[in-house]
């Protein structure tokens, strides 16, 4: 299938060009929409209309694709999307994947038959897949909580900062077998906040393959993070200290470790990631590396707008936010 970035190279102009020949042609010199339209009748491409229409109009309506609506950090992001979409009076299709791949590629083939005008996107297991049907149907997107390269948007926070954030914590406080909760291999978010606190056991002239016990898990849920507990009680070593890769995780974590006697923070230290709403208010309050969730999804909206805006000036971007230490009674003992 012929792609706008088929008829760009041919044009020799940009993407952006090709979409305003379409959508608005009177912005564009004669010249340029002549070479353009040769470009698209040699090519034989055929515009999808999520950018062309009735009437000439643009889509007023966005796709926000995420892995687990339940979970409190996509609840509060997609707030900010929503504020975002709002502001620029436009609709929200909110989708959840459940983490999958086949799942997703449904939900993103039907947003673009419904003609949206973009889709954000945290994407399942990867990019790949999300990113060759998007490219497919020439749809603009943005990628929520996932750093993307320098040929997409993206905005996301610095996770290996995050990881070595909350790993450095728990070594100041003296821990030197901590275990790593997480959700499945292939979340990238979650390898990241990995790699960090290996970074920052590394600083302390310790080995990560001795000071880190990672427990991988299929969910990122509450159930997931009581049954890694279970198991790490389990060991002959126990750690001191558990790191739960998100806040969810870590509230299943405290379910199992009341369950087997063990206090935190007097037997066992807990920190997890997000600082979603109800963190502080827990039986024990959490520390956690708070994102700026809101703002993520915020931001993430205004770039897909800008983004699918069709302007010739549009620049992808890569927004980056650093994480925030936030220290309660889980680690204070």
């Amino acid at each position: 299938m012929v792609s706008i970035a088929d008829v760009a190279a041919r044009a020799g102009v940009s993407q952006g060009t090709v979409s305003n020949t379409l959508n608005r042609p009177e912005i564009v010199s004669h010249k340029t929409r002549e070479r353009v339209l040769a470009a698209i009748a040699a090519l034989g491409y055929v515009a999808n209309q999520h950018a062309r229409q009735l009437g000439g109009a643009m889509s007023r309506v966005i796709g926000l694709v995420v892995i687990d609506v339940s979970n409190p950090f996509f609840t509060e992001a997609s707030r900010g999307v929503e504020d975002a979409a709002t502001e620029a009076d436009h609709a929200v299709i909110l989708c959840n994947s459940d983490d999958s791949v086949d799942r997703e590629e449904r939900h993103l083939r039907t947003l673009a038959s419904e003609r949206v005008r973009g889709v954000l996107i945290t994407p399942s297991r990867g990019t790949r897949s999300a990113h060759r049907i998007l490219a497919e149907h020439d749809i603009p997107f943005v990628y929520l909580d996932r750093q993307g390269s320098s040929r997409e948007c993206s905005v996301a926070v610095d996770d290996v900062q995050g990881g070595d954030m909350a790993m450095t914590h728990l070594l100041e406080l003296g821990h030197r077998h901590v275990a790593y909760v997480a959700g499945p291999t292939s979340v990238r978010q979650h390898s990241d906040r990995l790699d960090g606190a290996r970074q920052a056991v590394t600083r302390f002239g310790l080995d990560p393959a001795e000071a880190i016990v990672v427990s991988h898990n299929e969910g990122m849920d509450i159930r997931s993070g009581s049954a890694a507990i279970d198991r790490l009680l389990q060991r002959r070593r126990r750690p001191t200290a558990v790191f739960c890769a998100n806040d969810v995780l870590a509230f299943g974590a405290y379910r199992a470790l009341a369950r087997h006697g063990v206090r935190v923070p007097d037997d066992l230290a807990l920190i997890g990631y997000d600082d979603v709403d109800f963190a502080a208010d827990w039986i024990v309050p959490l520390s956690s590396v708070r994102q700026p969730t809101r703002r993520l999804g915020y931001e993430a909206a205004r770039l897909l707008l800008d983004h699918s805006s069709g302007r010739p000036d549009h620049e992808h971007q890569q927004i980056v936010f650093q994480p925030e230490l936030v220290v309660r009674q889980s680690t204070a003992g």
